[in-house]
């Protein structure tokens, strides 16, 4: 009987780090606060000293206006221009749900 409690705890404990690691994931706006507004802008604008000065396109040029979100998302998994890569720095899901914040700046 001590072993079978013993091991729903050590599976609850083993499920419950589980969630957290998942929980502890940022959310696609925490992800641009991170590694894209500065070059990017608060609002997709490039309107940041950085953006200026790397002649960064806002988000409501017709070039990033007519961009697929796969070709975004390829954007940022291998850089474009001046902008790195973030292949190896940023997961899957981490590219695509900063790009889909993004996309959400493309009017």
């Amino acid at each position: 009987m001590r072993s079978g409690i013993r091991c729903i705890q050590v599976l609850t404990f083993g499920a419950s780090l589980a969630c957290a690691g998942s929980i502890a994931q940022p959310n696609g706006e925490e992800i641009y606060k991170q590694k894209c507004l500065n070059c990017h802008g608060v609002t997709g604008l490039a309107n940041s000293g950085v953006g200026k000065a790397m002649k960064v396109k806002p988000a409501t040029d017709p070039d990033v206006k007519k961009m697929s979100e796969a070709e975004m998302i390829d954007a940022v998994r291998n850089g474009a221009g001046k902008m790195e890569a973030y292949n190896g720095i940023l997961t899957e899901a981490q590219i695509r749900t900063s790009t889909d914040y993004f996309r959400r700046f493309v009017k």
